[in-house]
């Protein structure tokens, strides 16, 4: 009976291995195949972000963006332009000239446009363009003006910034200015809860408008 207790014993170990055996073999191949589904699915996503490099740019200061285009901005060492949307097949524009770096388009889909630049001073936004900070925007200074249904959501880390916001457009600024003038109106949208800065003036301009009237008449 001894003996018989031992071979049972053996074979209720031998049946324990094997499982064990089978749910790790089970377990590396239910691994490896979602490890290529995710390889998979990764490759998808950089074939459908394809983006066209625009080679000699260089001193970016100033961006002007019109139409419908969503305009990425980061700052860096070197100046870089990534144009996704298949640019070359598109009708837009993206030129580079005295500094000044002018991105244009008009068709339904948004031009999806990053830019790295290393000084830059100025932005202008018209029509239906959006432009958001890839990450925090360290400057020295900046100068925004937003116009029609124009939006900007910056997060900052700089010395000083002038924003203007007209007509309908909208801005959400985060981060940090140590000087900062904002300029909006009774149409346009601020939000600055969560910027923080050492010296900020806000001015709407309507109702300055309204009030140097008022005084005009008296």
């Amino acid at each position: 009976m001894a003996w018989m207790s031992k071979v049972i014993i053996n074979n209720s170990s031998i049946k324990n291995t094997t499982m064990k055996t089978i749910i790790l073999t089970t377990a590396l191949l239910l691994a490896t195949v979602f490890g290529i589904n995710n390889f998979t699915y990764a490759d998808t996503i950089k074939n459908d972000q394809a983006y066209t490099i625009l080679a000699g740019v260089s001193s970016i200061n100033k961006i002007e963006v019109h139409g419908n285009v969503e305009l990425y901005v980061s700052d860096g060492a070197t100046d870089q332009i990534k144009v996704y949307n298949q640019y070359y097949k598109e009708t837009a524009l993206v030129q580079n000239q005295n500094g000044t770096l002018c991105i244009s388009s008009y068709k339904t889909e948004k031009l999806v446009v990053w830019v790295t630049a290393s000084d830059l001073h100025s932005l202008s936004v018209y029509d239906n363009a959006q432009v958001k900070s890839f990450g925090k925007l360290s400057l020295i200074d900046l100068d925004v003006d937003l116009y029609n249904h124009a939006s900007a959501q910056l997060n900052l880390d700089a010395f000083q910034a002038n924003i203007t916001i007209n007509d309908n457009a909208k801005a959400n600024l985060s981060g940090y200015i140590s000087l900062g003038e904002l300029k909006y109106n009774n149409t346009s949208a601020l939000n600055t809860s969560d910027l923080v800065a050492e010296n900020l003036k806000k001015t709407n301009v309507d109702a300055a408008k309204d009030s140097s009237a008022d005084f005009v008449s008296l």
